[in-house]
């Protein structure tokens, strides 16, 4: 491909002689076609209007795009630009935070998955969200992270991020683990279950939803632990503040091993008698946003609620009959 640009070294003399024009890398889940498709259509909206589009490398080589800077260096990619577009699903956009992270690089995500939560504008919208971004007209808002770390005989053998939630589950289907729950180094409870899901606020539609845990709006700075499948009395999801820290111990005598899981990408396998420490991350992620709509509407349109009831939707029939009764009055 001819107009390419290898950002494979930082700091190199070919990326500072191209740092004038305005930047920004473009993710996509290559391995779906549609997903090609509206790549390569987001990539001749961006140049037209004087953009320039990096990709990744095994991306870039899949979508055959040019003029393109190729970013080789996957850790690198997201620096010197001015925004990353996601074009996919909630993992999608998870994949895209990773890059961003690091270089506090703003993400604003188009969804062509299902419920795409973590998405600003559906594929439809996507030649108004190129205007937007040309436009600078977008806002962009800080979400929490948590940082997760695994201890082992006291000694720290594993440590990750995570922006919608980190989840110790039982690594074989037949044995549930025992776990010991501690908030702020106070033990609070016991349980043997299935798994225990620490999340933030942004992940509270996610896995934590999905395990009956509360919605919480992004504008409320907390973290959230819901137990999975508990054997227990005491089993319900908690919410404390963004200054505790949350641990999950597994039982040692217990004998039950366990995977843990941050937002679904980053796994490690957690022996008996592991301790994983959780607590909010130094570091947050920024969302772009395009819309003023609230969170509440988001909410609405995402699960497609009923706001209406049926003495709304009675109201509203009424509504329609009379008006179509009046354009039919000569």
């Amino acid at each position: 491909m001819t107009g390419q640009l290898n950002v494979e070294e930082v700091g190199s003399p070919v990326v500072e002689q191209a740092s004038d024009p305005r930047r920004v890398l473009l993710v996509a889940h290559t391995g779906r076609e549609f997903a090609v498709e509206v790549a390569r259509e987001a990539h001749r909206l961006l140049t037209d209007a004087g953009m320039v589009v990096r990709l990744v490398g095994h991306e870039a080589e899949a979508l055959e795009l040019d003029p393109v800077e190729i970013a080789y260096d996957a850790e690198k990619a997201a620096q010197d630009v001015e925004l990353i577009i996601v074009l996919g699903g909630d993992g999608s956009i998870l994949r895209g935070a990773e890059l961003a992270r690091p270089h506090g690089t703003p993400v604003l995500g188009v969804n062509l998955g299902h419920v795409g939560f973590l998405a600003e504008a559906e594929v439809d919208d996507l030649e108004r969200i190129v205007q937007v971004v040309v436009d600078r007209s977008y806002t962009v808002e800080e979400r929490m992270t948590l940082a997760v770390d695994v201890w082992v005989d006291d000694e720290l053998v594993f440590d990750t991020w995570a922006l919608n939630e980190a989840s110790v589950e039982k690594a074989a289907r037949e044995k549930m683990l025992e776990v010991l729950v501690t908030v702020d180094g106070r033990p609070l409870s016991r349980w043997g279950c299935d798994g225990v899901v620490v999340a933030t606020p942004t992940g509270s539609t996610a896995y934590a939803f999905s395990a009956g845990g509360p919605i919480v709006w992004p504008e409320v700075e907390a973290i959230l632990m819901v137990p999975l499948s508990a054997h227990a009395l005491f089993s319900r999801p908690i919410v404390v503040a963004p200054t505790s820290r949350l641990s999950v111990e597994l039982v040692a005598a217990w004998h039950g091993r366990g995977v843990l899981w941050c937002d679904g990408r980053r796994m490690v396998e957690v022996p008996p008698g592991a301790r994983i420490e959780v607590r909010r991350g130094k570091m947050p992620v920024r969302l772009a946003r395009a819309h003023a709509a609230s969170f509440t509407d988001r909410l609405v349109a995402k699960f497609d609620l009923p706001v209406l009831g049926w003495r709304g939707t009675a109201e509203l029939n009424r509504r329609n009959r009379s008006a179509q009764e009046e354009s039919q009055t000569p």
